[in-house]
């Protein structure tokens, strides 16, 4: 069932690679351009693209050979599906293709753009032959790493939304149902995406041809850049207010320490009311003991009792209140950290978005605006604003996924390096990797983080907010416990959330068997906005 797939990938990366040979040819048959240099550049940025989608596309056969049936993997090859092998390749090629994507958006694009833009304002028809060649294969590798994607998302908001039908209520069918909507928002922009590289190879190749209709191509591929990137920038102005607006709720939630101020005042009053009914008893057996009359043995036995009980009820108050100062400061401790990471998590959410999304993407649909509207004259080519405006956005863009896959190698590096900082509690660690070993995890960046700190913090709110019935919750106190659910509910969570009343909801939080899902869903709230 693989090999389809591998002649598949081959037949797609040589499609890419045919055409851009095709026009170098023609460059080394035809007359010298007149800005060598830049035409030696533009023709090394397409080979190295190429030779980088080419390498991809190996690693990718390469992964899937390893994972073969047929190299001891029988048992659990015969356990996939046809769909989830065809998922789980695609997964793999997207994420290897994912680097080189980076690299032509942020770098490869706005150069292309500036070369343009050189050529067009000194008639050099060889520098634009070859930028327009570069952008090409620029566009070309550009919709092969959205087209992949587009499938990968599709197949995901699938195999997610089957997930949430089975599960119809709970932790699991609220975290398939987002997964399922979230992946099919992907796929659908995605399949957008698509169609405007297409637009954008086709604006490219009228370049190359010279053709009569290249200002209608400009134009096409400027409203199809505009609207992609106006849609990308419109989800992640909705993001930045999921964010907010889950941080706000955080926020009102207080500070932990408060909550057990309370629970000790409330103990302190038992303790005093205890006392008080101690100093009565005793007060009672004094007087028992001048009582005349055959019943003062009697009554001096009751009063005895009761004196024996009233202090065994301080005792027990004093316990209580020692117990509780013991706990406070843990339980506090662990609620308030929790909920200082949840609002860590939607502040760079926030940051991120509104950089990367809501700016990045708004810039670069700005940019297709100045293309469609110069198209009928001298286009993207001959204006700086359409050039500096694409630079811009590529380059607000590129920050943001470099921070992004920077922050995962550092995750990756320690989740090896040092596995026992994030591990379970009473869980014994896995053995610390060299140093070598963990750089080669870092840079293995299509696997995701496992054991990190995100998956920590999930295991500690619901540690807190688990009912007596889970291990280790027995012995949070009621008042804490109560606070960690209004964190479960901020982070959208909550009964409304999993289509559940309260005491269903509340159940679902002692049910052993349901551990493992809401892990699963407080990780994935406390990342989302």
């Amino acid at each position: 069932m693989s090999t389809p797939a591998h002649r598949t990938s081959a037949r797609q990366s040589a499609a890419v690679l045919t055409p851009v040979r095709q026009r170098q040819d023609g460059f080394r048959a035809g007359s010298p351009p007149r800005d060598p240099v830049g035409h030696a550049l533009l023709r090394l940025q397409s080979g190295a693209g190429n030779r980088a989608t080419a390498a991809a596309v190996q690693r990718a056969r390469n992964a899937d050979k390893g994972k073969a049936p047929g190299n001891g993997d029988a048992s659990a090859g015969a356990k996939k599906n046809y769909r989830e092998r065809i998922a789980a390749l695609l997964d793999r090629f997207k994420k290897n293709l994912e680097p080189i994507d980076t690299f032509v958006k942020g770098a490869q694009t706005p150069v292309n753009a500036g070369f343009t833009q050189q050529a067009a304002a000194t008639a050099n028809e060889g520098l634009k032959h070859s930028a327009a060649a570069s952008g090409t294969s620029a566009a070309s590798g550009n919709l092969l790493t959205e087209a992949t994607g587009t499938l990968v998302s599709g197949m995901d908001a699938y195999k997610n939304l089957k997930a949430a039908k089975t599960h119809q209520t709970g932790a699991e069918h609220h975290t398939a149902r987002k997964k399922a909507r979230t992946k099919g928002t992907d796929a659908v922009i995605g399949a957008a995406g698509s169609g405007s590289y297409s637009a954008a190879i086709a604006n490219e190749v009228t370049k190359v041809r010279k053709a009569a209709d290249a200002a209608m191509a400009s134009e096409a591929s400027g409203i199809a850049s505009a609207s992609v990137g106006a849609v990308k920038g419109i989800r992640a102005a909705f993001r930045v207010g999921g964010a907010a607006r889950k941080y706000k709720q955080v926020k009102e939630l207080g500070d932990p320490h408060l909550v057990q101020v309370a629970l000790l005042a409330r103990l302190n009053e038992s303790r005093e009311q205890a006392e008080w009914a101690a100093a009565e008893a005793y007060v009672a057996l004094d007087a028992y003991w001048d009582h005349e009359g055959e019943e003062r043995l009697e009554l001096v036995a009751e009063a005895i009792d009761a004196a024996w009980e009233a202090m065994g009820e301080v005792r027990d108050a004093a316990e209580s209140i020692q117990h509780a100062e013991r706990r406070r400061d843990r339980e506090a401790e662990r609620l308030s950290r929790a909920q200082e990471y949840a609002k860590k998590k939607q502040l760079t959410k926030i940051g991120k978005e509104t950089v990367g999304g809501a700016v990045g993407e708004s810039t670069k649909a700005a940019a297709g605006v100045v293309t469609a509207v110069a198209a009928g004259t001298a286009g993207l080519a001959s204006n700086p604003v359409g050039w500096g405006l694409a630079g811009a956005g590529a380059g607000l863009v590129l920050g943001v996924t470099l921070y992004k896959a920077l922050r995962a190698a550092t995750k990756r590096y320690e989740e090896k390096r040092h596995p026992e900082r994030w591990a379970p509690e009473g869980e014994t660690p896995e053995k610390a990797a060299s140093r070598g070993d963990s750089l080669k995890h870092a840079l293995t960046f299509w696997k995701k983080v496992s054991k990190g700190e995100r998956q920590a913090m999930a295991r500690e709110i619901y540690a807190l907010a688990a009912g007596p019935g889970i291990a280790g919750s027995g012995d949070t106190t009621l008042e804490m416990r109560e606070s960690a659910r209004a964190l479960l509910i901020a982070l959208k969570a909550g009964p409304t959330d999993h289509k559940l009343d309260p005491e269903a909801w509340a159940r679902t939080l002692d049910d052993p068997a349901k551990t493992a899902g809401w892990i699963s869903e407080i990780a994935e709230q406390l990342a989302s906005g």
